[in-house]
């Protein structure tokens, strides 16, 4: 399956699967994250035949690993997908340079990615510098390559900059959200139906699907698939009561992964994996910087995986 420019916004209007990168002893378990792959796209429950959207970023680490483990990464995730889905892969832009090299090889893959997500640029820099570098960027890899790319938003001060860059590049697909709900009107109002506003904060996700945002990434899709298809599935159809229905079950287990500035937001999944002993899905035993939860926050989960184990 090829997503055309224009056939991306309404793919990318799904669960963005964002599934975490197992690790043992502290390696890449490359044979965990297939099968972790296979059971993302084997348990496919949106509505009307959709394809998964699977993506590498925030919880898969990227900002953790190398980039040679990067790519192979989503070379795995491509060759696992075959073209029965749509691929995202994130870029860490510091320094710029070397997400064009990313690009450069990503799309010599024989399974590139439809779609780069841009995560947002840290150091010292101002807005018209992001947005002058963005379109030059943009414009580069796009011309060259047929790059597609997504922004993902996590500061208010550029916001007006990444509105103009959404509108000006026309290799730019979209902007995630990664701030707040009260944010989104001003993405939906200051861009047209060609690019898509997509909530990027989990699957609480309904308050912004109600405000115009289009889809919503799901750290938990790796575990609970049903669940966070199923709110997507709501949230096309229109009936926000059902969706929040699933949001009500899900709530526990997002609550502690975005607690205290997402402290367990990799931990609080890879838990669930291991406590649900589901047999195909891959936890690994703690990635860096990120070390299994508390002994206490362990026995919470255990609890919600119970309550939560029909929507695997």
């Amino acid at each position: 399956m090829t997503f055309s420019h224009s056939e991306l916004p309404d793919a990318l209007d799904s669960v963005n699967s964002i599934p975490l990168i197992p690790f043992d002893a502290g390696r890449i378990d490359y044979e965990g994250h297939a099968r972790n792959i296979d059971y993302l796209m084997q348990n496919n429950h949106l509505s009307d035949g959709r394809p998964r959207v699977i993506g590498l970023a925030g919880t898969s680490l990227v900002h953790h690993i190398p980039p040679e483990e990067h790519l192979r990464l989503v070379g795995l995730t491509g060759q696992q997908m075959g073209r029965e889905g749509l691929l995202l892969a994130a870029l860490v832009p510091n320094p710029l340079a070397l997400a064009g090299d990313f690009v450069d090889a990503a799309m010599a893959l024989s399974r590139p990615p439809d779609v780069f997500l841009i995560m947002p640029l840290t150091g010292t820099f101002s807005p018209e510098g992001l947005y002058g570098q963005l379109m030059d960027f943009t414009a580069r890899y796009g011309e060259r390559h047929g790059a597609r790319f997504l922004y993902y938003y996590r500061s208010a001060r550029d916001r007006d900059a990444i509105l103009r860059l959404l509108n000006d590049s026309p290799h730019m697909v979209g902007v995630k959200i990664g701030t707040d709900e009260e944010d989104v009107p001003a993405f939906v109002e200051g861009v047209g139906r060609d690019r898509i506003v997509i909530w990027g904060v989990g699957d609480r996700s309904t308050a912004a699907a109600e405000l115009g945002a289009r889809g919503h990434t799901s750290g938990i899709n790796v575990v609970f698939a049903r669940a966070s298809d199923a709110i997507n599935n709501a949230q096309r159809s229109g009936d926000f009561a059902a969706a929040r229905e699933v949001e009500a079950l899900i709530e526990p287990l997002e609550q502690l992964r975005f607690v205290n500035g997402r402290a367990w937001n990799y931990a609080a999944v890879a838990e669930a994996i291991r406590l649900g002993d589901f047999g195909d899905v891959i936890a690994g035993n703690g990635a860096p910087f990120n070390p299994q939860v508390p002994t206490e926050i362990s026995a919470q989960i255990r609890q919600i995986v119970a309550d939560l184990r029909a929507w695997h």
